[in-house]
């Protein structure tokens, strides 16, 4: 069993969200994002790190980058890397950011033509202990628009699977139907969405950067054919 982590990494990580956290910009801040087609947008990434069963130190690291809105596959970048951090809830993106980072900077230096200009992260933004999760972290790195996208709900400030929150799940639908995530503090962390009329399981969305929740919701839900977004699904795939 491995040693609890040292106190002071923990400060000094939790200082390090608090700082960056005053850089997300929590609305939208592109052209595309104000139309109601996303004219303009013509390319959205996808990142994820997945895990080998059993092993939790090697992992890959996943980006991919697809034409909008056909949604067809244009770069794909899939390295094995070895993770040094380790894994404490709240903290994943000091585990995971670096690699996904270094995978965007990779494109950015080889293929600058197929940046994404906006990045699907499986995980959460704003919907987070401290309302800086990985898709924040990687949003304010890399300063591209980043959106949240989780499979399971953080049960986190006062958000919970209480019998409200199923019933509200069950209310959804049709694709395209949401109902927001709101904290004890009576902020609006995220909304769950039901992606998908194929899906009735919901994903949740949060601001990661550069971004509004509402377009960010709408956004998911105009690239999901299934009921994780294509560029997230498509990191799975390859």
């Amino acid at each position: 069993m491995s040693a609890p982590p040292a106190e002071d990494l923990l400060q000094q990580w939790e200082s390090e969200q608090a700082r960056l956290r005053q850089q997300v910009l929590e609305e939208d801040t592109e052209d595309w994002q104000g139309s109601p087609d996303f004219s303009g947008l013509e390319r959205v990434g996808g990142v994820d790190l997945s895990f080998i069963k059993g092993d939790d130190v090697n992992a890959c690291a996943q980006l991919v980058v697809l034409s909008y809105p056909d949604l067809q596959v244009l770069y794909e970048d899939s390295q094995m890397v070895t993770l040094t951090a380790p894994y404490i809830a709240g903290f994943l993106a000091f585990r995971e950011t670096p690699f996904l980072l270094e995978a965007l900077q990779r494109l950015k230096k080889n293929q600058p033509t197929l940046l994404p200009q906006v990045v699907f992260v499986d995980g959460n933004g704003l919907f987070h202990y401290r309302e800086f999760g990985l898709a924040c972290h990687l949003g304010v790195l890399s300063g591209l628009p980043c959106v949240g996208v989780a499979k399971n709900l953080l049960q986190v400030q006062g958000v919970n699977k209480s019998e409200e929150h199923q019933s509200q799940i069950a209310a959804l639908q049709r694709g395209g139907d949401s109902f927001p995530l709101i904290g004890a503090s009576g902020k609006v962390l995220g909304k769950a969405l039901r992606s998908s009329d194929k899906s009735s399981k919901p994903v949740y969305v949060s601001v990661g950067h550069k971004i509004s929740l509402d377009t960010a919701v709408r956004l998911t839900h105009a690239c999901c054919r299934y009921r994780v977004p294509e560029p997230i699904r498509q990191c799975d795939v390859f």
